[in-house]
């Protein structure tokens, strides 16, 4: 079984991967508390350590920190609660360097879920990509604008970081369900 540690605040206990799959939840609301430089580094590590899709190098970039968040967060109007976090990443992808920008970028967010969980902090993926809610215009083009992204760069999503000021309650095995799971045939 492979185990591994989970930030309580300042508790740490041993818990399985289950576990911090279990305890994944999207947050929205965030204590008023800076989050340390090595549970981002972390966080940033496992993002970069997604599997890429076809290439070895599949160009996501979700090291794009801001903490000046007043205009970005205006993209769509479900990214209002990110100005709250103190940090968010913008998950970019290099489309010169590949062409798996879906798929490569949400593992990369996955892995961030599941990492910032095992630090102790929340996150919440905001889709950027292909959005058509804003006010603004193409939630992605206003990103770009606004960051100032390179053209052939996509931006899949916002996560906003923090420590939680409500942790959800986790998954129970009551939500598994052996029904929707199909063998050999649909």
């Amino acid at each position: 079984m492979w185990s591994s540690l989970l930030h309580d605040n300042d508790c740490v206990q041993e818990v399985h991967m289950l576990e911090v799959i279990r305890q994944r939840r999207s947050v929205r609301s965030y204590l008023k508390k800076d989050i340390e430089e090595e549970k981002v580094r972390e966080v940033l590590k496992a993002a970069m350590f997604s599997p890429p899709r076809g290439t070895s190098d599949p160009g996501i970039h979700p090291g794009h920190r801001y903490r000046n968040k007043a205009s970005a967060f205006q993209a769509t109007p479900y990214a209002s609660f990110a100005k709250d976090a103190p940090l968010v990443l913008v998950i970019c992808y290099d489309t010169a360097r590949a062409k798996r920008f879906k798929e490569d970028c949400s593992l990369c967010a996955e892995n961030i879920y599941l990492e910032a969980t095992h630090q102790g902090l929340g996150t919440c993926f905001i889709q950027i990509a292909e959005g058509t809610e804003a006010d603004k215009g193409d939630p992605e083009d206003f990103v770009k604008k606004v960051l100032g992204i390179p053209e052939h760069y996509r931006v899949q999503c916002l996560m906003p970081v923090g420590y939680p000021a409500q942790q959800p309650a986790p998954h129970k095995d009551g939500e598994y369900e052996e029904r929707r799971i199909h063998y050999e045939k649909f």
